[in-house]
Parts: C-alpha cells; sequence; structure tokens
C-alpha cells in the first residue's frame, strides 16, 4: 500500500496484519518514482496518481518481491475526479509490463467494486477507524510539541512509542479504550522539554487530500516549514472521512436512495462525532495543547462561501478549512494541490479572493505540485509567505 499519512497508516498496517495480511507500505522516495509513473501514465494525469503508480510499479521492479504473491492495496474516494480512476490505469499500466495478473484491490465505501480474495470483518473495520483517530490525536500534538522540543527526536520518540504500543494492543478490546490512551499520550507529550520562548509562525496545511499529507507528494513540505521555523496546523484524516459522510446524507435528501444505507450513515457519522467531541474534551481539560474544532463548527463556517453541493474533489471542506484557520487565529495557510486539478484549484484559488476580501490579514499561498514543477520555486514561494507572516507579527 502507498504511504500517504506515516502515523495513521503504520497503524492500519498493524490492523490489517491482525486480520491476516501481511501488509507492507511503501516509503521509497527518489526521483526514478516520478520517472516510473511518467514511463505508465500520460503527463497530464492527476499528480497523485502518477506517484501512487509510480511507486507501485517501481516497487514491482525492484526484485524484492515474489510478484505471483503480491497484491496491491489502494483506497478509492468514488467522487467525480480523476482519483476514482487510479485504479484502472494501474491495471493498464500493470498489463503493458506484463504484470496483469498482480492483483489490484479497492478499499472503497461506495460499492465502485467488490473483491474476491479480500474481506474485512466488522472487527477489522473498527479497528481501522480507531486507527484513524490515534493517528489524527498523535498528529495534532506531534506538531505542537515538535518546532519547540529542546531535544531533537525527543518528540518523534513519542510517536514512535505509542505507534508500537497501540499496534500491539490491536488484537484486543483494549485498543479501543480511546480515551485512556488519549490521556496518557498527552502526558507523554507534555512532558517533552520545550522551549516555548521561541516564536513560530504557525502555518496552516490545507488541500488536495494526498499532496496535502504525503511527503512524496509535497516534496516534504512539512519538514521544510518547521525546518524554516515554523509550527504547522494540519487537519486529521477523519475530518475528511466525515466530510464525505456528510455528503453521501445530503445526497439522499437532494436526490433520494436507499432508506437502510441512510440510516446506517447516520449511525456512523453519530457515533464518529462523538468520539471526535470526548477526544477535543479531552485535550481541552487537559489544558496544555491546543485542542481540534468540532466538524460541526466546520460544516457551519462555510455557509455564505459555498454550498455544500460542491463537493468535487475536497469541495467546500477546503474552503472551510481555510476559514476555519483564519478563525482560530493562523492567518498564514498554504493550499496544495495538484496542477491541473480543477475541483481544488475552484474551491481553493478560486475562493482566495473573497476570503481575503473578508479576512484582510489572512495570507494565502497556493502551490501546484506537478512532475515539471521546480522544488524551487516552490521553496522562493513558501518564503514569501513565511517573510509576509513575519513582517505582519511585527506590525501587530
Amino acid at each position: 500500500m502507498p504511504m500517504m499519512l506515516s502515523i495513521h497508516f503504520e497503524l492500519i498496517a498493524g490492523a490489517l496484519e491482525q486480520a491476516g495480511y501481511k501488509t507492507e507500505i511503501l516509503k521509497t522516495n527518489h526521483k526514478g518514482i516520478v520517472e516510473e509513473g511518467l514511463r505508465c501514465v500520460h503527463n497530464d494525469t492527476c499528480y497523485p496518481a502518477l506517484l501512487v503508480i509510480g511507486q507501485f510499479m517501481d516497487a514491482l521492479k525492484s526484485g524484492k518481491y515474489d510478484n505471483n504473491k503480491v497484491a496491491l492495496l489502494i483506497s478509492q474516494t468514488g467522487g467525480g475526479c480523476r482519483a476514482s480512476n487510479y485504479i484502472f490505469l494501474l491495471r493498464k499500466a500493470l498489463f503493458n509490463v506484463g504484470l496483469g495478473h498482480v492483483p489490484v484491490i479497492s478499499v472503497n465505501f461506495s460499492g465502485l467494486e467488490r473483491q474476491r480474495g479480500f474481506h474485512l470483518d466488522k472487527k477489522t473495520l473498527i479497528n481501522i477507524l480507531y486507527s484513524l483517530m490515534y493517528g489524527d490525536f498523535l498528529m495534532w500534538i506531534q506538531n505542537q510539541c515538535l518546532p519547540y522540543e529542546v531535544t531533537p527526536g525527543s518528540t518523534q520518540a513519542v510517536v514512535d512509542k505509542w505507534v508500537n504500543r497501540l499496534n500491539g494492543m490491536m488484537s484486543s478490546t483494549e485498543f479501543l479504550k480511546s480515551e485512556k490512551y488519549f490521556r496518557e499520550i498527552l502526558a507523554d507529550f507534555a512532558a517533552i522539554e520545550r522551549d516555548m520562548t521561541r516564536k513560530k509562525i504557525k502555518v496552516g496545511i490545507v488541500g488536495e487530500i494526498y499532496v496535502k499529507y504525503a511527503p512524496l507528494g509535497n516534496n516534504d513540505l512539512e519538514k521544510y516549514l518547521v525546518d524554516q521555523g515554523a509550527e504547522i496546523v494540519n487537519s486529521g484524516i477523519v475530518e475528511f472521512f466525515m466530510y464525505s459522510i456528510h455528503n453521501l446524507l445530503g445526497d439522499r435528501k437532494l436526490h433520494g436512495g436507499d432508506l437502510k444505507r441512510h440510516l446506517k450513515l447516520r449511525y456512523v457519522m453519530s457515533y464518529i462525532s462523538r468520539r471526535h467531541r470526548r477526544m477535543i474534551a479531552i485535550v481541552r481539560s487537559h489544558g496544555v495543547f491546543r485542542p481540534p474544532v468540532d466538524f460541526s463548527s466546520i460544516v457551519k463556517i462555510s455557509r455564505g462561501y459555498l454550498n455544500h453541493g460542491v463537493k468535487m474533489g475536497e469541495g467546500w471542506l477546503l474552503t472551510a478549512e481555510m476559514l476555519e484557520l483564519i478563525d482560530s487565529g493562523v492567518n498564514n495557510i498554504i493550499s496544495a494541490q495538484p496542477f491541473g486539478c480543477l475541483p481544488n484549484h475552484i474551491v481553493a484559488k478560486g475562493m482566495m479572493r473573497r476570503i481575503k476580501d473578508n479576512h484582510p490579514n489572512a495570507n494565502i499561498v497556493a502551490i501546484d505540485y506537478d512532475p515539471g514543477a521546480s522544488r524551487i520555486n516552490q521553496e522562493n514561494r513558501l518564503r514569501l509567505m513565511l517573510a509576509n507572516a513575519k513582517r505582519m507579527e511585527k506590525m501587530k
């Protein structure tokens, strides 16, 4: 499976291992992946698709795996964008190099494909859901510690400790006692020696989901920002999951549909929302770290900017995340998107002027990622955004 979020995917891999699947996350990150992707698909293809397919093909050609005993696992949202076609481009690429026998497994909740020989039972699905929540929690607190740590590596050591510990609990119901372990995680992070006198510019990251999170997709954006003296503010994947369910619930109001499926989705949404609100309450009561924002607030804040029927790509959520960041005092925002991703250009670049008109202090920069995009140009734009941020801080 390809890497997108390091913490989350290590936990998801643990859940799949418990279900009996020997799982490996591809962490390769070299120029040859882009070149392999360009050989397999044309350069007008969505950049994340090009990277993921290139990473898969690079792995299969490496000689590390028995290509008669391997399958490729990839997620599909089923949304109205090129990302839903990754899987067909990947199968075509495999066929063209004589690897058409390698199974490609689609993980989706839209009924796009049903897989023979691959089944996720209820326990595994619950473990994956909790993996996402734990991953969001660890990532959220990690970002608040990393720029201030006195001893380099101390924050990552806490993250690694908890990823290993949580994976060790996966086979039992202990893994589901999230509230207990959220408190223990907070205590471990709070024990890290931090120098809070260091002045850091808070920078929010929004954008297309793969480029927003994956170091391979955004040229190690988070590491670059931390090295430049910034504190990253990045929303969790559970928020995107709730956004997707919110859209499906809205579809039934607009277009009708299966009532039984609608009721199941409402139950899942209610369950996730309750767990998410408890996580927020635990962080708030602990008092050391800034808590995340409740999804209901994100839903409300976008009204008056975009209709919630605008849901291609990251849709109204991307605009809402920019507004929520500004509302919480994070005026410096990077919108990371694949070049030519039409839905995200509309809901990101297309909304920036409206947002800036209403929030004059907003310091927003759009960074495009593409095989032909210059890393130097990207970093120069980031430096300019950070310079503007520092100038505005001095004017306060």
